[in-house]
């Protein structure tokens, strides 16, 4: 069963209760500009995901039941090619935790304490959930088709390196349509509407949209009181206030700039984890462009912001999966001629 939630609170925000969030992922969707959609997220992790910003041509051959060399689904595993060519950043080679496609479709993997995707139904095909970001980006180029194939299969938990991957899902397309999709004691939540634009961790999504009303942005002032601490309630407030603060933008590098501004501004310091947090530092922040079809790539350790284009890239089908290591401090500016061939393909 699935609960669909359209229409709510976009940007207004007040106390909230919570659960301790051990890894504290931002996203925040800049979808009321005239320069273009725009998405920005941190990753927040204990230690580095190996991340590997990766080109997947069209025509891709997908095993939804793998999680590397493990079964995860054994029987009647989500098998698809992909329509869509696309780039994300890889996790740990066996998933991706962000990314987007050639129509403009963007994906974002961010943790929930409260996920639980119920009993497997074998009659149903299953994907383990590190491939669900994957898998939608594959198969649609807009957030109302992500929805509808999503009714086709079910996610099954994954686990890699000691962690489950309790995540919850937001995805947006070119036209600044949004959706949040969680599983709460197995059943699916999806809020679906352009002013859900700000995500964080926990609580579940509708908790924090009936929580959502005590404090009104519209009018920030520099008396408005906002919290400091780095709890998901708190980056969700700041990030609402400041959103609501950002001006028109004049151009590209304007909206870019911004976008990371938020997305800075809710990052943990490196050096985390702090005793007795349960928060863990920001290993990257990316920002798309879905209306150009760009990403922005800001590794923490790395004093450079990086960016590629898509359309500049070999996507047909038959030609080779290309990868960029962000972890070298040499490169700035655009990489996109410095992808190079995949001496295999991740997942």
């Amino acid at each position: 069963m699935r609960r669909y939630y359209r229409g709510g609170v976009a940007i207004v925000i007040g106390a909230m209760v919570m659960a301790n969030a051990a890894w504290a992922c931002s996203r925040y969707l800049w979808n009321d500009n005239e320069q273009g959609i725009y998405v920005a997220r941190t990753m927040d992790w204990p230690e580095s995901t190996d991340p590997v910003i990766t080109v997947f041509p069209r025509g891709m051959e997908r095993n939804g039941g793998m999680l590397g060399a493990e079964v995860v689904v054994e029987e009647n595993a989500a098998t698809w090619t992909s329509k869509y060519a696309s780039m994300v950043t890889t996790v740990y080679g066996i998933g991706a935790a962000d990314g987007f496609n050639e129509k403009g479709l963007a994906f974002h993997m961010l943790y929930l304490t409260a996920t639980d995707f119920g009993p497997r139904d074998p009659g149903k095909p299953g994907m383990q959930a590190g491939l669900w970001g994957q898998y939608v980006i594959d198969n649609a180029a807009t957030v109302e088709e992500a929805l509808d194939i999503l009714e086709d299969v079910q996610i099954v938990m994954a686990e890699a390196r000691g962690s489950k991957a309790t995540v919850h899902l937001a995805i947006e397309d070119a036209t600044g349509d949004s959706a949040i999709i969680e599983y709460i004691d197995g059943e699916s939540m999806i809020h679906h509407g352009r002013e859900f634009r700000i995500m964080t961790n926990d609580p579940p999504y509708d908790q924090q949209l009936a929580l959502l009303e005590e404090l009104d942005f519209s009018n920030p002032s520099s008396d408005t009181p906002l919290p400091g601490n780095v709890k998901p309630t708190d980056r969700f407030q700041r990030i609402a206030y400041y959103s609501s603060m950002l001006p028109e933008p004049q151009n590209e590098r304007e909206a870019v700039a911004s976008a990371l501004a938020i997305a800075r501004n809710v990052s943990v310091p490196f050096g985390a984890p702090y005793k007795g947090f349960g928060i863990y530092n920001t290993e990257y922040r990316t920002v798309m462009n879905l209306s150009a079809l760009r990403y922005y790539f800001e590794l923490t350790t790395s004093p450079n912001v990086i960016w590629a284009d898509l359309s500049e890239l070999d996507l047909d089908e038959g030609s080779p999966v290309q990868v960029l290591d962000p972890n070298n401090i040499e490169l700035s500016g655009d990489v996109s001629s410095d992808f190079t061939v995949a001496e295999r393909s991740p997942y």
